[in-house]
């Protein structure tokens, strides 16, 4: 199966002397990918909204435990944005890449206060700007801002997220837009599809013009998370929204971010419905182990799976005995020693 080769075509020994956590690009250190089961990564970080609270909440895991996490912070949120709407949702922690691996994460997020406003208003006239902030340790932030990357035929731009591409040298962004006729400045008519955009950044400053990643009209597709499953940025697994069918799907390449993508489970197959906002993630100890977290966004938020097969699109439901209910679209990063401790030094309840 297409996890188990790629697995097999990783080099045992190649991070035994790892100090990075949960590094993305290896290599300018000549290294082939990494085994996943990483000693140095030892815990595991949530950022996440909780509902009606559209801000930054911390969850951390119980040592190693993938699925057993404790709001940090006392439960307050960590980040309050203080431009556009006043509201954040769908954050993400963007793993640093390149120079910046181990070194630098931002988080960003979409700038949508549902209470302000409407669903239908918030895909017409909703921000095209994205939320970034800058820290080097994840424990203190910096350089707040609301940058634009969409056009103006764009109604909003929702659940960004970004992954370093070693074959570009920048992160690419992506994130769900949906469009209006040039002439339609007001966006009142029909909009297209909900599809997929994309742009190029090395600083969460300054990005490329969009362009459009993945566009399966008539479906609107959003919620896009990629899980990178070897440092050559070859193999990939992404997990998206089909908005028109409320359920999740999987596709898998070892073609890299703009190879060929095959959908897991033939071309009807899905997670499970009635859910959106995937947080993919590997397993710390367990190599041949993914999971992905689920928002059951009618009922009580992320629910957990898991899959040792995800291209044959087979997956459990985790156990839930010490997962946290009402959790909201987010991500997770695994960790290492130092990040563990300093996040529990700060922020622990």
């Amino acid at each position: 199966m297409f996890f188990r080769r790629v697995l097999q075509a990783i080099t045992i020994g190649a991070c035994a002397s790892l100090s990075l956590a949960n590094p993305i690009d290896l290599n300018e250190l000549g290294l082939q990918p990494e085994k996943r089961a990483d000693p140095s990564l030892v815990g595991y970080l949530g950022a996440i909204f909780l509902g009606a609270d559209p801000y930054v909440y911390f969850y951390l895991s119980n040592g190693n435990d993938p699925l057993s996490f404790k709001s940090l912070n006392g439960g307050q949120p960590i980040l309050r944005p203080t431009k556009g709407t006043g509201g954040v949702r769908d954050p993400y922690l963007v793993q640093g890449g390149g120079a910046e691996a181990g070194k630098k994460w931002y988080i960003i997020g979409t700038d949508l206060n549902i209470a302000s406003t409407t669903w239908d208003a918030a895909q017409r006239t909703g921000s095209r700007g994205i939320f970034v902030w800058d820290t080097s340790d994840l424990t203190t932030f910096s350089g707040e801002r609301l940058v634009e990357v969409e056009d103006a035929s764009a109604g909003m731009v929702w659940a960004p997220e970004a992954i370093w591409d070693a074959a570009k040298g920048q992160y690419l962004v992506h994130w769900a837009s949906k469009f209006y006729a040039a002439s339609d400045t007001a966006h009142t008519g029909s909009p297209s599809n909900i599809r997929i955009r994309y742009a190029y950044t090395s600083d969460f400053k300054t990005f490329s013009a969009p362009q459009t990643y993945i566009d399966y009209a008539p479906t609107n597709i959003i919620d896009l998370d990629i899980l990178p499953l070897d440092t050559a940025g070859k193999s990939y697994l992404r997990f998206m929204k089909d908005e028109t069918a409320k359920t999740v799907f999987l596709e898998y390449t070892t073609g890299g971010l703009f190879g060929t993508w095959t959908r897991a489970g033939g071309s009807s197959g899905t997670i499970t419905s009635g859910v959106e906002g995937p947080a993919a993630y590997r397993d710390n100890k367990d190599d041949a182990k993914v999971h992905v977290l689920l928002d059951f966004y009618g009922g009580d938020g992320y629910r957990p799976y898991e899959s040792t097969d995800p291209e044959a699109n087979q997956w459990a439901a985790s156990a839930r005995t010490a997962f946290p209910s009402n959790l909201r679209h987010g991500s997770i990063l695994p960790i290492n020693q130092t990040l563990y401790d300093s996040l529990s030094a700060k922020w622990s309840s």
